[in-house]
């Protein structure tokens, strides 16, 4: 008994040392790109670029800043005054709870950090979970965004489970044991081929997953934080859903319709009904990562809303 505790002892620590050394490597790798603010005491990241109207870009799950600074930031730069923020715990983002951030915690944190950087009525736009994100400040926040862009993003219910990886990764046991396995061990093929079920039936642009920072994501901190949002969020839409009808603000939809991450008919279809003026912009053969491979429809999608916002007064 004594040695199988001995041996457990041993096991837990190269475990743990492991995965720390994964995750000094990942923020040797990858640095913050922009700048860390102190944010109502949290330490935020933020990248900014471009002049413009103000543009907010929000990424989705397991993403950072990097997602949206690949292309779309720099193309949307040219006109826009582009903020990408990374969500709490993931990125340089710091956590703001134990329990995972709510859409509308997430949404007042993002909303906070616009401001400081001085964008108090910016255009947002959230892809996949972001856009839940981006949904929950447009309805809790009316008067402090201008418009709102909304790319592959969940908006209504559905009845499928969570999933093994995240059933797993948002328990206690799986947070404590299962996940410094993942940092500590999980192989880069891993992370390849996760990217490129997420793109499919699309393939990922080239040097995307190279530059994207997966390592970051791959952190304890992170894959905890993400695990958690990822499992609260079908109980918080729920909660979000009655709130639509209050979203005055020009909204536009970008959904690819062979996307089997986050269905078109059961969200964005529902979507454009319940806000009202809303346009859903229908993407024929596209997969989930709408931003990436479908990027000029959203770009167009952007410029809409921005053009509707001014002709609105906003």
């Amino acid at each position: 008994m004594i040695y199988l505790a001995f041996f457990l002892a041993i096991l837990v620590a190269v475990v743990q040392i492991s995965a720390s050394m994964r995750e000094t490597q990942a923020t040797r790798d990858f640095p913050p790109e922009g700048r860390l603010l102190d944010v109502g005491g949290r330490q935020v990241h933020a990248v900014v670029m471009g002049t413009g109207p103000d543009l907010v870009l929000i990424h989705g799950a397991s993403g950072n800043t990097r997602d949206m600074t690949f292309s779309l930031a720099p193309r949307l730069a040219e006109r826009y005054r582009v903020i990408v923020i990374d969500r709490p715990g993931l990125g340089y983002t710091d956590r703001l709870n134990a329990t995972g951030a709510t859409l509308t915690q997430q949404a007042a944190l993002l909303r906070d950090t616009a401001r400081q950087l001085g964008a108090e009525r910016p255009i947002v736009m959230g892809q996949s979970y972001g856009g839940a994100v981006a949904l929950a400040w447009a309805a809790h926040y009316p008067e402090d965004l201008a418009a709102l862009v909304l790319a592959s993003a969940p908006s209504n219910t559905w009845d499928t489970g969570l999933g093994t990886f995240y059933d797993v990764t948002s328990s206690r046991w799986g947070q404590a044991l299962i996940v410094p396995l993942i940092t500590a061990f999980v192989p880069k093929s891993v992370v390849e081929n996760a990217v490129e079920a997420v793109f499919a039936p699309q393939k990922a642009p080239k040097g995307y997953a190279e530059y994207l920072g997966a390592p970051l994501t791959l952190r304890r901190v992170s894959l905890r934080a993400n695990a958690d949002q990822r499992a609260n969020l079908l109980s918080e839409i729920k909660d979000l859903i009655p709130l639509y009808g209050d979203i005055t603000v020009p909204t536009e939809i970008v959904h690819g319709i062979a996307d089997t991450t986050v269905g078109l008919q059961i969200h964005s279809e529902k979507l454009v009904h319940q806000i009202e003026g809303a346009v859903l912009t229908r993407l024929p053969g596209i997969g989930h990562m709408t931003h990436q491979v479908a990027q000029q429809a959203v770009i167009d999608a952007i410029d809409r809303a921005a053009t509707r916002a001014v002709q609105r007064g906003g």
